[in-house]
């Protein structure tokens, strides 16, 4: 697969560096680069690319207001570079790919481009699932109806995160999602405990859950949650409570009122 992709800064040279980084990446093609972000906002809509890496900082239209000028078609995956660290939070909350910092750094860049083809491949599936429900409407429409049952018994994981952003104490940290062991609320904000970490979330428990797979995230208590594919063991309390016993050796108590969640270890 063939990632088409655009190139904006307005710093020639900046270009010219990322385009000499590029180079190894055999499967990415440079379709078009801009020097602003007017120029941006019509080679994206008139070649349609896969990917653009996108400069934040540019006289006139920076690069978010070239993602706002962009909502009215399908955006591609965009992935920010700038020389400011500042700006991380609000990539993030923008849904870029990844955030790199110049000069780029090559295993940097390398780990970005993994993810973008991690993003591609599965929105390629979607659309490849799509074009068969199509068919299958038109030469056997009692097989959709079973698609769609399946579907509404299993939701897809792709849609929930792998990765969560979080900043804490100055810095953006990458959390994969299956070290995740439990979390903890506390007001407008989450304790992410993995196995050798804490990490303070600023976000709703409601808002959080999800972007979690309820398949391995369950609420056990009104204030926490924990990933059920790191119980070890259960162990019965009074009035119908009990404890779940983590990897780590954390317990953690379950309220009677989420009771339901322990019997899938108990049968």
């Amino acid at each position: 697969m063939t990632i088409r992709t655009i190139l904006v800064d307005d710093e020639p040279l900046a270009i010219q560096g990322l385009q000499l980084r590029l180079q190894p990446h055999e499967d990415v093609e440079i379709i078009e680069t801009c020097l602003n972000g007017r120029e941006a906002i019509r080679a994206i809509k008139t070649h349609k690319p896969d990917l653009v890496f996108l400069d934040i900082q540019m006289p006139g239209f920076d690069g978010f207001s070239v993602i706002q000028g962009l909502m009215e078609v399908e955006p591609p995956l965009f992935v920010f570079v700038t020389a400011y660290q500042d700006h991380a939070i609000r990539a993030f909350e923008a849904q870029a790919v990844d955030y790199l910092l110049k000069p780029v750094d090559e295993q940097r860049l390398a780990a970005t481009l993994d993810r973008v083809r991690q993003r591609l491949a599965e929105k390629k599936g979607h659309e490849e699932a799509g074009r068969l429900k199509e068919v299958l409407a038109e030469v056997a429409p009692d097989a959709v109806e079973t698609l769609a049952d399946s579907a509404d018994d299993a939701p897809a994981a792709n849609r929930f995160e792998k990765l969560i952003n979080i900043k804490d104490r100055g810095k953006i940290f990458r959390v994969d999602v299956d070290t995740i062991e439990r979390i903890d609320a506390a007001g407008d904000y989450m304790c992410i405990y993995t196995g050798d970490n804490t990490l303070i979330l600023r976000e709703t428990m409601k808002d959080l859950e999800k972007r979690l797979d309820p398949r391995r995230f369950q609420r056990v208590h009104r204030s926490t949650i924990v990933n059920l594919d790191l119980v070890k063991q259960v162990k019965p309390h009074t009035n119908g409570e009990c404890f779940l016993v983590l990897d780590s050796g954390a317990q953690v108590k379950v309220s009677r009122s989420y009771r339901e969640v322990v019997a899938r270890f108990v049968h």
